[in-house]
């Protein structure tokens, strides 16, 4: 098995198909049989000859290739060019737009959340507004990835968005795009030196971010945090480079996760710097909830077994697997599950995620309204759970699955407010631990 601190590929394990790595290098590719080649271009051909309509050969081969990758799991896919091209502007952070954070919500795309300071936010866009149309388009039942390519587009071009808001009649909000420039990283100073820390996504820059966040916040306490949150709810994934050196700041070496593959020779295990790590004797709580996936499970993993951070909140996604991506030269690219990861005490997380040391509910009002409640284990086509790996190769810590305890996300202006209240819990945790011991684990929250 390969060891190393981060992987010169860089793999995508987002459970968003927007958040993706750069990919492999090119590789011989065995064939499929001739039979099925034949039938494949049989069937195009008679598409192309007799359909009622002109068909452009390229869309049927990128409907083609996208129906085969669909039917392996609900994480791998063919992205076209324009898609492609789109996911690596996600990872580095950077595009032309408005700024908002979108997500479906029954067929229409629907607001989450506006950036600060973007023309979204500057026009009074909010969470649970309703994107009805797009330059006099209708969305109902467009593909999501679809209309995000049509909010995007050059700095300085104006777009026109017809909004939902509340039952109240259609209004049109015309905004110009510009440059938006992704911090995928928040943090604050809490009352008596608790440092907060927010990682909304895993990007390229995200351990950057991160370093610079504790810096400015050791700052701001005169050099000595009392204790830390690191805030994972709500957070998709990402790049695994970018999880395996944030889990590295909070650890001095050992194990921070492993990823096996179909192919033994492809198994590597990553590793933290023997010295270096970040705020040692800081206790640490991180937070978690049914939206956490992937990149953010795996930091929680790590720092849950190595028994550096308590973690609090609930039953997170449940996202396993890694993605790799493949390009495909004159094409787009593929993201292919290419394997499973397992966390220090040699556990897989899929379909059943990490169970919190402390479970703390969010208040009804402060979770997403009307929102589905899906976890990894219910999406058509996942993993089962493998297990966990030989004693030999894991080291101890590893706990058990409670899926029932998964939750709605919270709703993003909510998170890491005065009105958080399983932030509030988590910092009276904090307060609660004895000095002695800063990251003893406990079961149950403090009375």
């Amino acid at each position: 098995m390969k060891t190393s601190h981060f992987r010169a590929i860089a793999i995508a394990c987002a459970a968003s198909a927007a958040v993706v790595g750069l990919g492999l290098a090119p590789r011989v590719l065995a064939g499929p049989s001739t039979t099925d080649l034949g039938l494949l271009s049989g069937v195009m051909q008679l598409v192309q000859q007799d359909y009622v309509h002109p068909v452009d050969s390229s869309q049927l081969t990128d409907a083609a290739l996208k129906g085969m990758l669909s039917r392996l799991d609900p994480h791998s896919s063919y992205m076209t060019e324009p898609e492609f091209r789109e996911s690596k502007e996600d990872i580095n952070g950077k595009f032309g737009g408005i700024g908002l954070k979108i997500t479906d919500r029954n067929g229409v795309p629907t607001v989450l959340s506006p950036i600060d300071d973007t023309p979204g936010a500057r026009a009074g866009l909010q969470p649970g507004d309703a994107i009805v149309s797009v330059d006099g388009q209708s969305t109902r039942g467009a593909d999501l990835m679809e209309v995000i390519r049509k909010i995007r587009g050059t700095p300085g071009t104006i777009i026109r968005l017809t909004i939902l808001r509340d039952g109240k009649p259609p209004f049109d909000v015309p905004l110009t795009r510009q440059v938006i420039e992704i911090h995928s990283v928040k943090s604050k100073l809490e009352a008596n030196d608790m440092g907060y820390l927010r990682i909304s996504e895993f990007g390229k820059e995200t351990p950057n971010e991160l370093r610079q966040a504790i810096s400015s916040l050791q700052h701001e306490a005169n050099g000595k945090l009392a204790g830390v949150v690191l805030d994972l709810r709500n957070d998709p994934g990402g790049l695994l480079a970018s999880a395996v050196d944030v889990s590295s700041d909070f650890l001095n070496g050992g194990m921070v996760v492993s990823i096996r593959g179909r192919n033994g020779n492809d198994d590597q295990s990553f590793t933290a710097p023997a010295t270096g790590a970040l705020l040692p004797d800081t206790p640490m709580v991180v937070l978690v909830n049914g939206a956490s996936a992937s990149a953010s499970e795996i930091v929680a993993g790590a720092l849950q077994d190595r028994h550096r951070a308590t973690v609090m909140g609930t039953q997170s996604f449940g996202k396993g697997s890694v993605q790799t991506i493949i390009p495909i030269k004159g094409h787009g690219a593929l993201r292919l599950t290419t394997a499973l990861y397992y966390t220090p005490s040699g556990r897989s997380i899929q379909g059943d995620g990490i169970t919190p040391d402390v479970v703390v509910q969010a208040a009804k009002d402060e979770q997403v309204a009307n929102s589905l409640v899906w976890r990894e284990a219910q999406l058509h086509g996942a993993f089962a759970n493998p297990g966990t790996l030989p004693k030999s190769d894991a080291t101890p810590g590893a706990k058990g699955a409670s899926p029932e305890t998964a939750s709605p996300p919270i709703k993003e202006d909510l998170i890491g407010s005065d009105r958080d209240s399983q932030l509030k819990a988590a910092l009276n945790f904090l307060e609660r631990l004895p000095a002695a011991n800063p990251a003893i684990i406990r079961t149950s929250a403090p009375g």
